[in-house]
């Protein structure tokens, strides 16, 4: 089916967007997966983005802890630029599902008036990998 291909694509970049809560760290998180890392001026070129929307979300990304960078050796005089990668798809769904896991605990737990609810925690969110041991 001509198109399906790009309509996964975009349904994938929609989710990412959702998690990242950002179309512009969607866009240079999904490059990077796709590359195996990139320095800036690659990420630049193939995103599309404007350079200072790059630098500026790579710097968020790398706080974050969604990316992580190598400082690539240079020969010529100048600054050594950086090498960036981002951390494994399962690794930013693990951080989300904490994140929804949480929140749907907050809101199951205003059922409860007394503050022994407090640790109360009835939602809980598995990520399974494969190759990993589910006992």
């Amino acid at each position: 089916m001509p198109g399906s291909k790009n309509n996964g694509n975009k349904k994938i970049e929609k989710t990412v967007t959702e998690i990242l809560k950002s179309k512009a760290r969607s866009r240079i998180y999904l490059y990077l997966l796709k590359k195996n890392g990139a320095k800036t001026e690659q990420i630049i070129k193939g995103t599309k983005l404007h350079p200072s929307t790059v630098r500026e979300t790579l710097s968020q990304m790398y706080n974050q802890k969604l990316i992580f960078r190598k400082k690539i050796k240079n020969d010529s005089i100048g600054k050594n630029p950086y090498m960036y990668y981002p951390i494994s798809p399962v690794e930013l769904l693990k951080r989300y599902t904490n994140e929804i896991e949480e929140r749907l605990n907050q809101l199951a737990c205003l059922a409860f008036d007394n503050k022994s609810t407090k640790n109360y925690k009835p939602v809980k969110i598995k990520i399974y990998e494969p190759g990993v041991d589910r006992t």
